[in-house]
């Protein structure tokens, strides 16, 4: 009997040999592809890739910011449009909705008018008339989500009952929530059941708002007594303590010194300041803050730098903590020379002179405080230099971290709610770009009042809510607009950061009892978000004039 010749296999077992060996290699090759594109990708910025934020914050000439200082983003604008907003716990809500009203009013089928109904006093407190102020609400009101009412309280008159409400807007993509308080005329409808007559206005209703501290005169010993003014419960932005010395020495900390950031404009400070946060991160450990800053020139009344404003004035210290390891610089040094002074050994600190040297090289420190100092000469002293060349594929500067203040968020809401959310804004930059004819040769013409009518005309209906951000210093410059549409502009609401007012008692308590200037940029902060919730916005270099943002030949 013969042996089989290998070459008389057949040719289809080798043909199905190689193809198992080619896909087999092609498998191999995939994996290793994948492999090596996990191991380098570094995600992106939360607002956008790092190559398209730059290009917006860092429009850098001779090493400092020349940017729009007419709009300002901060973390909660920079959330994607269809992401859902992060409830804290402490915040959840359950939301009014027309579910939820019928849900409440299935439970109240044993609750029976009295005949006669329409000669009957309105009881305030009886649950059927919030349920007819919640269906009015969610149906004037669509901007915005209701989480939470009050037990409605009788008015100033018969048929009248005032009620306070939380909410949050569907624009604001943080967790946020804000308080209202109405007055409303309940009647009775032909079943004999409660509906809404009428609603006055934005916090209207009086007797639902909180309790307040009434300041007084009364004296003692020749001085005046004042108590205490009122404080917004759900703000937090005590500064946090480290607490005993052992707390103290297990901390690691990043300290930076001043440097030539110090005093620039606000969005080359927030690209410094996320700079030196991210770094923190990276290294995991706790960033010590410094609290002061210097309000540029550019946004004060005088055109002078002025020291000493608090970061609490412009941005939300509680959303901060809460997000990231942070202390407070003055505590940090006190518990610093504390422990020196009280202890042989002192605590080791690693002094980095230069900016060269990178987070990588001091990601392995063990030092319980590396202290980065600024100490050279413009530009090589700005902190963002800390994130530049090999660093930016490591530290991603934490945006989400940055919120606007609550305190100024609050007029924000105090100023939509006066339009009932229902507005449309127009941006109308105009300053001193309009004085620079070489690079805005168009830019003065396309925002004259003529120009801006005829404009606006085309996209915006006549006779709504029209809000008008802007840094023309000109109160009536924008009257022509005023024979078509309701026009509204942030100096109308002065009386929400005047002497009177709950942000003025505030942010004075933060500065020691003294009062705090409205300044040019919490005005860009407000304009900013203001111009986010309206229902049609209007952008000045992309609606109403040719011109490009940043000058000739930028579009």
């Amino acid at each position: 009997m013969k042996e089989p010749n290998s070459t008389t296999d057949p040719i289809g077992q080798n043909l199905i040999k190689l193809i198992s060996n080619v896909c087999f290699s092609v498998f191999v090759f995939s994996v290793l592809i994948f492999t090596v594109i996990a191991i380098t990708y570094q995600p992106p910025d939360p607002w956008e890739s790092s190559r398209a934020l730059t290009r917006v914050f860092t429009e850098v000439e001779n090493a400092t910011f020349q940017t729009d200082t007419s709009v300002l983003k901060t973390g909660e604008d920079l959330i994607a449009a269809a992401a859902t907003p992060a409830v804290s716990p402490a915040l959840s809500a359950v939301l009014i909705t027309e579910a939820v009203i019928e849900k409440s009013e299935a439970n109240m089928t044993n609750l029976t008018l009295p005949s006669g109904c329409e000669e009957m006093l309105v009881n305030c407190s009886d649950p059927r008339v919030l349920i007819a102020i919640e269906r009015f609400n969610l149906k004037l009101f669509k901007a915005i989500v209701f989480l939470d009412y009050q037990t409605p309280v009788n008015g100033s008159r018969a048929g009248e009952c005032d009620v306070a409400w939380r909410f949050r807007n569907k624009k604001e993509k943080s967790w946020r929530r804000y308080r209202d308080f109405r007055r409303f005329r309940i009647g009775y409808s032909e079943n004999c059941t409660y509906k809404v007559v009428g609603a006055r206005g934005w916090h209207s209703g009086v007797n639902a708002r909180r309790p307040r501290i009434r300041l007084n005169a009364t004296r003692s010993g020749g001085r005046a007594v004042v108590p205490p003014p009122f404080r917004d419960d759900e703000i937090n932005d005590t500064i946090p303590v480290l607490g005993s010395d052992a707390a103290f020495r297990k901390g690691k900390y990043l300290y930076y010194s001043r440097g030539g950031d110090y005093c620039k404009g606000m969005n080359h400070y927030l690209w410094s300041f996320l700079c030196a946060l991210g770094e923190a991160q990276y290294l995991n450990r706790t960033f010590v803050m410094d609290l002061s800053l210097c309000l540029s020139g550019t946004y004060t009344a005088g055109n002078k730098d002025e020291e000493g404003k608090d970061f609490r004035f412009y941005f939300d210290f509680e959303h901060l903590k809460e997000v990231a390891s942070i202390v407070e610089e003055g505590e940090f040094l006190r518990d610093w020379k504390k422990w020196d002074k009280t202890h042989k050994k002192k605590i080791p600190v690693r002094k980095v002179a230069s900016h060269k040297v990178t987070p990588m090289q001091l990601r392995k420190d063990k030092s319980t405080i590396i202290w980065r100092q600024f100490d050279a000469p413009e530009p090589e002293n700005y902190w963002y230099r800390v994130c530049e060349a090999q660093a930016a594929k490591y530290i991603q500067r934490p945006w989400h971290a940055l919120w606007k203040s609550k305190r100024l968020m609050n007029i924000v809401s105090g100023i939509s709610g006066r339009m009932d959310w229902d507005f449309d804004a127009v941006h109308v930059v105009r300053g001193e770009k309009t004085q620079n004819k070489q690079q805005w040769p168009h830019l003065d013409a396309d925002t004259s009042p003529n120009a801006l009518l005829q404009k606006v005309k085309g996209m915006i209906q006549p006779w709504r809510n029209l809000y008008i951000a802007t840094n023309e210093p000109f109160y009536n410059y924008f009257d022509k607009l005023r024979s078509q549409y309701k026009v509204h502009l942030l100096d109308d609401y002065k009386e929400l950061w005047g002497n009177t007012s709950e942000w003025y008692n505030e942010t004075r308590l933060l500065n020691g009892g003294r009062p705090v200037d409205f300044d040019g940029y919490m005005r860009v902060e407000v304009d900013t978000e203001i111009l986010y919730r309206a229902k049609t916005r209007v952008e000045t270099f992309y609606n109403l004039t040719s011109d490009c943002k940043d000058g000739i030949n930028t579009c």
